[in-house]
């Protein structure tokens, strides 16, 4: 048992600590996945969305410290509690999200790693059994080295995990997992990812049904063709992405031609109204010089043109406004407003407004 117990100690130790720092490197990625399930159509508690961020900080900050806690052997009755409480609850979630349908990725392991509810259910189940087993053998959870030890081992990375999340949510994550990165190749990553189908060819052969199997091409068969079946066995799926349109007034789509531009400046913002003020006022004097220095610049937001007209006239933008999704914009960066340049359709900066000096133009 007390092997037992050591072995699950460190697997949901460990689990807690990547799953809490994947989202703790974006906690406003995970704020806006907490957003999707406050939001009316899931658990419909809309009084919940205006605190999302601080819900999201908590729970990643708490999620890596039990996990460091049980690590280090630090207060083995609250950290086991906590451990089960939290598991129970996102069991709970995920099993409502598998069976409803209403939230295809629970966001779990942030933009690192996408589940599907079912399996993010069945992992929550196994770590609900490694937790149980945690209880029943948690004489042998002690202390490493000392009390004082996992004391200041917790204190120590409860104190880094709140560095860390100031830093990112006043600049951009320091881990990119979104198909926006630095690097990105816009168009690449809107092509059609290929799937492997074979096809089971049926033909009657001098009286006798024959099954010929190819990758898709039609056999050379001495016979009558009766019918034909398909079975996939690699899904492409949906490419990273997927959604990525930059339209005008009046819903032309205007991407394709702005990837094609050696030098673009793009200001993003996807909600003027809920825009950093001073972030505002930095992106335009971005625009200015970027504009002084030959490059294309545009706006992407999601707000209408009638909400964006009265931010243009306050802030003297002199650039276009074009409409993208709400929820692409947020993927894109995590600042409003961000700022992203891009050279011939690949992604060269991204940057927070509170970085704007450091773009390079």
């Amino acid at each position: 048992m007390k092997f037992v117990t050591h072995i699950c100690r460190f697997l949901v130790g460990v689990l807690f600590i990547l799953s809490g720092f994947v989202k703790l490197v974006d906690p406003m990625g995970f704020s806006f996945k907490l957003e999707e399930y406050f939001s009316e159509p899931v658990l419909n508690l809309p009084f919940l969305e205006p605190l999302v961020l601080p819900i999201a900080l908590f729970v990643v900050i708490f999620e890596v410290l039990v996990g460091v806690m049980l690590l280090v052997g630090f207060k083995r009755k609250f950290t086991l509690w906590s451990l089960l409480l939290m598991i129970v609850f996102f069991t709970g979630l995920t099993l409502y999200s598998a069976v409803t349908g209403k939230v295809t990725d629970c966001g779990c392991f942030g933009d690192a790693v996408s589940l599907t509810p079912w399996e993010t259910f069945w992992k929550d189940v196994a770590l609900l059994v490694l937790i149980l087993l945690l209880f029943a053998g948690a004489k042998h959870i002690k202390p490493l080295a000392s009390k004082k030890f996992a004391f200041r081992v917790s204190l120590l990375s409860l104190i880094a995990c709140i560095v860390l999340a100031n830093y990112v949510l006043s600049h951009l994550p320091i881990i990119d997992f979104r198909p926006y990165k630095v690097g990105t190749v816009i168009k690449e990553g809107m092509e059609m990812p290929e799937s492997v189908t074979e096809f089971y060819w049926k033909f009657n052969v001098n009286g006798k049904e024959e099954i010929i199997t190819t990758m898709g091409e039609y056999p050379t068969v001495e016979g009558d063709f009766i019918s034909v079946d398909t079975k996939t066995l690699v899904d492409g799926g949906m490419p990273p992405i997927h959604d990525f349109t930059i339209e005008d007034v009046y819903g032309d789509d205007y991407a394709e031609e702005m990837l094609a531009e050696p030098k673009l400046l793009v200001m993003i913002s996807y909600d003027l109204a809920l825009a950093d003020e001073d972030g505002l006022k930095t992106v335009k004097e971005l625009t200015d010089k970027a504009l002084k220095a030959g490059y294309k610049v545009i706006a992407m937001t999601s707000s209408l043109p009638e909400e964006a007209e009265p931010y243009k006239e306050k802030y003297g933008f002199d650039i276009d406004f074009y409409y993208t999704d709400r929820t692409t914009l947020k993927t894109i960066v995590r600042a409003n407003p961000g700022i992203l340049k891009i050279e011939e359709g690949v992604i060269t900066q991204k940057l927070h407004y509170n970085d704007a000096d450091e773009l390079k133009l």
